[in-house]
């Protein structure tokens, strides 16, 4: 069986730019995030930056914190069939990352991504999607995904990348951790 990543980090520290860079390398990516616009979309609600975090909130609070973990684990190992790697992008709560590590076990590591609150505004501002709004969106975020334990995933992650600088500093520190597993 093959290696398991899962890449958190706060919104907009870069999480999907890893996920760019990896899925460029040919590595499947499954996103959490994108369960959740999924979810928005069927429940057919107006998309607006309070809204992806509030059905993310209610999927938690009916369905137990790893509910999306439980929802992403076969599509994983039937990539695992075919592949050595797979990645899941926006790991972001500690009851996810142990269905996760109860599930592959060792064959499973977390990546952090970190970067500033001001450089994750501005590329908030600039990317313009339908769950980013003002500073204190981000804010509140932040505040919502830390407290399903998303400071502690990024404290204890087995490889972490400071998003500090531009994509192509991020493209060969994180192509060159790809060479070197």
């Amino acid at each position: 069986m093959g290696l398991v990543f899962a890449v958190s980090g706060l919104p907009a520290a870069g999480k999907g730019e890893f996920a760019a860079i990896l899925a460029d390398a040919g590595i499947p990516v499954r996103s959490m995030g994108d369960m959740v616009r999924a979810e928005v979309k069927a429940r057919g609600i107006p998309e607006a930056p309070h809204v992806f975090g509030e059905v993310a909130t209610q999927l938690r609070a009916e369905y137990g914190e790893d509910v999306l973990a439980h929802r992403l684990v076969d599509a994983v190992d039937e990539l695992l069939l075919d592949n050595q790697i797979v990645l899941i992008e926006g790991l972001r709560g500690t009851a996810e990352r142990e269905v996760f590590t109860n599930h592959w076990g060792d064959l499973f590591k977390v990546v952090a991504i970190t970067a500033s609150k001001d450089l994750r505004f501005e590329r908030v501002q600039s990317r313009a999607r339908s769950e980013d709004g003002d500073l204190s969106d981000l804010e509140a975020r932040d505040k919502r995904e830390t407290g399903w334990g998303l400071d502690v995933i990024i404290r204890e992650a087995d490889f972490s990348f400071s998003n500090e600088s531009d994509l192509i500093d991020l493209h060969k520190r994180v192509s060159a951790w790809l060479d070197n597993l």
